[in-house]
């Protein structure tokens, strides 16, 4: 199974996402893939935000070393299943869909801990620690839900 995970800029949201679900393939000694790309061009090659290391350090959590990419067309090639964190990014992945097949590996990441909820991970860009936080919980928790499918 290869899973990517998509947000705007690839700095906050998707790297979380990224670093929660490749620490929980290493301790359930999964066979996945998992990789994180953003919709924008805004971070290529950047680190993810400094709020987003922390975060996720002090839940022994390592993001030092992921760098941002686009999410480009080839990714639906590439993915069995594209989780995006909120509905715009939704829309914009979508937009790139060549087909029906491409289409249905799309959907949002916390659909798996609420199934049909259609809910978002809200962007903590703009927001103080407490938002960081709230997204990590949200993230693990839809993590922890995808990881016992396997």
């Amino acid at each position: 199974m290869k899973i990517l995970v998509v947000c705007l800029g690839n700095i906050c949201r998707s790297p979380l996402a990224e670093g929660i679900l490749l620490h929980m393939a290493e301790k359930k000694k999964l066979d996945i893939v998992i990789d994180s790309a953003g919709t924008s061009d805004y971070h290529i090659d950047e680190a993810p935000d400094a709020r987003t290391i922390a975060n996720a350090k002090k839940h022994n959590i390592d993001l030092t070393p992921l760098r941002a990419r686009q999410f480009k067309v080839e990714d639906f090639d590439e993915f069995d299943k594209v989780y995006v964190m909120d509905k715009s990014n939704l829309q914009n992945v979508l937009k790139l869909a060549r087909n029906e097949k491409d289409k249905q590996k799309v959907d949002l990441f916390l659909n798996i801990s609420h199934p049909n909820g259609n809910m978002e991970v809200p962007d903590p860009y703009f927001g103080g620690e407490a938002g960081f936080e709230n997204v990590f919980r949200l993230v693990w928790n839809a993590s922890e839900k995808l990881t016992d499918q396997f």
